[in-house]
């Protein structure tokens, strides 16, 4: 079958000027118009039919799902969304499903009535065989999480590697009872978290400890009773990876309230690098996810759908970086 990166190769151009000849083609020169549509018909190239189809229709409007607009991680992806959006002329329709699979369910009645022009997810735990039908008939991109097994369009990060950094920090400062507060355990990237920090400790020959294992929901809350239920151990960690910055908040706050200097007593790393990890007491150490650029990867992905431009690549993993403060303990050396 015929592609569109076929035809621009031929002609000397580039895909977005195919495309172009294809929805405006006023707006290409006569000539680059004429030598394109000459070898479309040459090469018998079948456009996309659903992106024209689209493109007809245009509302200038993408839809945002988002878990929980108070997470700050999701607000800063939306920032890189809506600044890759503002410049294509795209307005952003934001819908907050607070954690609510049901309510993805019903935003997708804007896209099955044409009242926006795709879709980028920030979270899906709708059902794979709707997800997959979804995408058959609409251009819509996932970002921040994955899922398996469905060939959706994904920008995130590496959650084993970087969890593997996180936690083989901890052990380079001399720690070997780690413990980890995850994520909902449901979630892929908590999965990967856990993955990672489970890598950590074998490769550098440490057991791993089930006990040493707690469910959190990225709350600070939960950050806070799992860290409790910690100290309640016999032999309590002395060192922590949370797998968000949130909870790392409620793990110093319930260790401090026990009398536990961090990282005096404890050290803790946590995950994201939201804003308030550095200028929290101590400062966090962290994961930091490029959540700008993320949003504005996966706007630009969902363009390239829209404009009914082939994806050479459809998963965008971006790199991830230590952040290294005082919460770790960097100048602290203690057999665990």
């Amino acid at each position: 079958m015929v592609k569109m990166s076929d035809v621009a190769e031929k002609a000397n151009v580039s895909k977005a000027t195919v495309s172009r000849v294809l929805r405006n083609p006023e707006a290409v020169k006569k000539d680059t118009r004429d030598k394109v549509l000459a070898i479309i018909e040459q090469m018998n190239y079948q456009p996309n039919i659903l992106a024209r189809h689209f493109r007809r229709s245009q509302t200038n409007t993408i839809l945002v799902v988002v878990p929980n607009i108070m997470n700050t991680v999701f607000s800063h992806i939306l920032g890189g969304i809506e600044h890759a959006a503002g410049e294509n002329g795209y307005r952003v329709l934001l819908a907050n499903t607070n954690k609510q699979v049901e309510r993805e369910y019903e935003y997708l009645d804007h896209l099955k009535q044409r009242q926006v022009d795709g879709m980028i997810l920030l979270s899906a735990r709708m059902d794979k065989n709707v997800l997959t039908e979804v995408m058959k008939q609409f251009p819509v991109v996932l970002t921040a999480d994955y899922l398996e097994g469905v060939a959706i369009p994904t920008v995130t990060i590496d959650n084993v590697s970087s969890a593997r950094t996180a936690t083989e920090h901890l052990i380079n400062m001399g720690h070997s009872r780690i413990a980890h507060i995850t994520g909902p355990l449901h979630l892929l990237v908590s999965q990967d978290r856990l993955k990672g920090y489970r890598q950590a400790l074998l490769q550098n020959g440490l057991a791993f400890d089930n006990i040493l294992i707690q469910e959190g929901d990225f709350s600070h809350e939960s950050g806070y009773n799992q860290m409790t239920k910690l100290m309640a151990l016999e032999k309590p960690p002395t060192a922590v990876f949370s797998a968000n910055d949130e909870m790392a908040t409620g793990v110093i706050k319930a260790a401090k309230e026990n009398g536990l200097s961090v990282p005096g007593d404890l050290a803790v790393v946590g995950f994201d690098n939201i804003k308030l990890s550095a200028i929290y007491d101590p400062g966090i150490t962290t994961i930091a996810q490029p959540t700008f650029e993320m949003g504005k990867k996966a706007m630009e992905l969902l363009l390239e759908q829209i404009n009914g431009i082939e994806m050479g690549k459809r998963q965008h993993v971006l790199e991830n970086e230590l952040i290294i403060r005082e919460s770790c303990g960097a100048n602290f050396k203690k057999n665990g």
